[in-house]
């Protein structure tokens, strides 16, 4: 029931109240109180235009977190939610732990949940500036640091999120009425007492056509990283939205009922890692592969084919984020081990590489790992410096922009198996990973691409640009479809056509390879399927 509630509604980075009114009226109409908060310093003073002065650039996240907290105070209604946005989820758990008696729940609008020491610095998408303002924190340099952090300008905005949803009207709304955001409200630490942990149910609200979902949530959780144990506490559900990152904008009618639903303790947990069996990417390869010699090197393994001399290689490029501590490693999940060992029985060296790519901010280190690894594997004395491919999975597709845009003469093949091809809105990573443009400068570079019939929306979206650009720039690509197949199928579905897909795409990459591999044999000879 909407009567004996009140929703207090707090924006995110560069936006005031202004960005709530339609889903406060709507909530209102449902015989709720709603309160739409403009924070201490974000009132547009100047005009409202983008980078006109906010007249709060002394304002922190403390005097945010008393603006919720006034706000908490002032509610006429028995039960107060409080709903964050994008940064407003920092004062409206600040507020929370501070009067968890008050609070009967929080909603977090396609954002994480802040935990106590965060800096909301790092929920800034752009990669160049936040990696910018987290030196300066981290160095202690507030006082020296510009006031404030201008907001975006024009298709910067894209960057901060999906714009799905949003017609023009809002879009330019949003730009316009955007305000400089004052540096104490990025540079200064949430500090938690854990009062409202546990206490208060929390509820996210996943905007899937910005990445969020349900689905990877609960990767995240299969990681078994212990900083996301939180995503699967009792306390924790989820609810999605088939919009963009600024749901109030592009469909505030949507976003009202998702709020009262919230509010209505309705929403989905998310699945832990299961007691009863390991994890989905540490399940048996779909195909009982022979193992090979395998030689350790740094981050690199080599499994070997038989017989002596230089072979062509084949160097697999994990996905992630994998977080830092997992074990055992992606070299040593049975997918990679398997696709590895396959093209060791086709003849050629099969290559796993652990790059440390924990964090979507670990992209440009990723990118460099895979680079030393290249360098480490061609000058193998069981290498074939001149015939290398290149096999990218996963998000691990993002990694391959650079070998896309600029082909060196030795690459002469490279893969990509259910792969994401576009940066994901608000993962703010560098524009330099980006295959869909980087395509465009492949020339006759090879391309073999394993296409699942079951993937993610998100990630199906980016491999239809792909092929797209890739047509258009006259780019040849070999499509190895599995339509039954989800992500990351390997290790879950040993169906006939799971392990002809398998099959047809490393024989597919090792042919162009040359002469002296995929000279004989069969991949599976002696092989049985997992059951």
């Amino acid at each position: 029931m909407a009567a004996g509630t009140a929703f207090i509604l707090v924006p995110g980075l560069h936006t005031g109240g202004w960005i709530w009114q339609d889903v406060a009226a709507r909530l209102r109409e449902a015989g709720a109180e709603a309160h739409a908060l403009t924070l201490t310093g974000m009132d547009g003073r100047g005009g409202g235009q983008a980078g006109g002065r906010a007249g709060g650039v002394g304002a922190d996240l403390e005097a945010h977190i008393a603006d919720v907290l006034r706000a908490v105070e002032a509610a006429d209604a028995a039960e107060v939610v409080l709903v964050g946005h994008c940064y407003g989820v920092h004062p409206v758990v600040g507020a929370a732990d501070r009067l968890p008696d008050r609070v009967a729940r929080i909603v977090l609008v396609d954002t994480p949940m802040p935990q106590d020491g965060d800096i909301p610095a790092a929920l800034v998408p752009a990669q160049a500036v936040r990696d910018k303002l987290l030196r300066r924190i981290a160095a202690g340099q507030e006082g020296t640091a510009a006031r404030e952090l201008a907001p975006p300008q024009d298709e910067a905005w894209r960057e901060w999120g999906s714009f799905e949803g949003l017609g023009p009207a809002e879009a330019a709304e949003l730009a316009g009425r955007a305000v400089p955001q004052p540096w104490g409200t990025l540079a200064q630490p949430l500090r938690l007492k854990g009062e409202a942990s546990g206490a208060v149910p929390v509820t996210g609200v996943l905007c899937t056509a910005n990445g969020s979902t349900l689905a990877m949530v609960e990767q995240v959780l299969a990681l078994g990283d212990p900083r996301f144990g939180y995503l699967a506490a009792p306390y924790m559900s989820y609810l999605e939205m088939a919009t963009g990152h600024w749901p109030m904008l592009s469909e505030p009618d949507a976003a009202a009922r998702v709020l009262l639903r919230a509010a209505a303790g309705e929403g989905t947990a998310a699945r832990g890692p299961s007691a009863a069996g390991p994890p989905s990417y540490l399940r048996p390869f779909l195909i009982d592969v022979p193992e090979r010699p395998r030689e350790r090197v740094g981050r690199v393994d080599l499994h070997l084919p038989e017989g002596d001399g230089r072979r062509p290689a084949v160097v697999f490029v994990h996905g992630g984020p994998v977080p830092e501590g997992t074990r055992p490693t992606p070299r040593d999940w049975p997918a990679f081990l398997g696709y590895a060992r396959l093209v060791a029985g086709l003849g050629a060296v099969g290559v796993t590489v652990d790059h440390r790519l924990h964090d979507v901010a670990d992209f440009a280190r990723a990118a460099q790992d895979v680079q030393d690894a290249v360098a480490l594997v061609r000058a193998h004395p069981r290498v074939d410096a001149d015939r290398v491919a290149l096999w990218f999975l996963s998000t691990g597709g993002l990694l391959s922009a650079d070998w896309l845009a600029a082909p060196p003469p030795w690459l002469r093949c490279l893969a990509l198996t259910y792969p994401l091809l576009t940066p994901l809105p608000g993962w703010g990573v560098d524009r330099r990973f980006h295959p869909v443009r980087a395509v465009r400068g492949s020339g006759r570079l090879p391309v073999v691409l394993t296409r699942v019939g079951r993937e993610r929306p998100e990630f199906a979206a980016t491999v239809e640009d792909f092929l797209a650009a890739a047509d258009s720039a006259g780019v040849g690509v070999r499509v190895v479809d599995v339509p039954s197949a989800e992500h990351g199928f390997e290790t879950f579905d040993d169906s006939g056509d799971a392990r002809r897909a398998v099959e047809e795409a490393v024989r597919a990459v090792v042919a162009r390879l040359g002469p002296g591999a995929g000279a004989g044999g069969h991949p599976s000879v002696g092989t049985t399927p997992q059951m």
